[in-house]
């Protein structure tokens, strides 16, 4: 449909953010002037945890900390209730220092851009880069009970009655 933005508030919270940054704030967080061709995790079934790149929550100001959690709300706010909680009870037990933001790609509107949030628990990746930046992934992958596992491949390696 014409006129419709998907993950319209999640693209435009991470741009309010940089577009917050002061120059060296900045140059913390855009690790890239090229964005990634998609999410860094792809399909895998756990969750890498990314390099520590990116600016620090310890490293923004109130207004912008403030813009990171209200990221941070919008992709738990889509979230089952309970998977959500969850997840924000981690995070705030992992610590919000050591959080990060991380850009790569364009800064303006319509070009080809990735961001990612990572902390301790937990990993939030987002890309637009396909069809001429009309294409979206997003995840929230966790680095520990992510719902990529293998249960079922799990049960059958772990459980005596399968094995031989």
């Amino acid at each position: 449909m014409r006129g419709t933005r998907s993950l319209a508030a999640e693209e435009d919270l991470a741009r309010a953010l940089l577009g917050s940054l002061d120059d060296a704030q900045r140059a913390q967080a855009v690790v890239s002037p090229a964005a990634p061709s998609d999410i860094l995790t792809s399909n895998a079934r756990k969750a890498d945890v990314q390099e520590q790149k990116g600016i620090a929550f310890a490293d923004l100001s109130a207004e912008q900390r403030g813009l990171l959690l209200a990221v941070i709300e919008e992709y738990a706010g889509v979230q089952p209730e309970a998977v959500a909680r969850k997840r924000v009870e981690r995070l705030r037990a992992a610590g919000f220092d050591r959080i990060r933001f991380a850009w790569m790609g364009g800064r303006k509107r319509g070009e080809p851009h990735y961001h990612r949030i990572q902390g301790p628990t937990f990993l939030i990746e987002y890309d637009n880069t396909q069809d001429d930046a009309n294409h979206i992934h997003s995840v929230w992958r966790d680095f520990d009970g992510d719902f990529g596992i293998d249960l079922l491949e799990q049960h059958y390696r772990n459980s005596a009655h399968h094995q031989q």
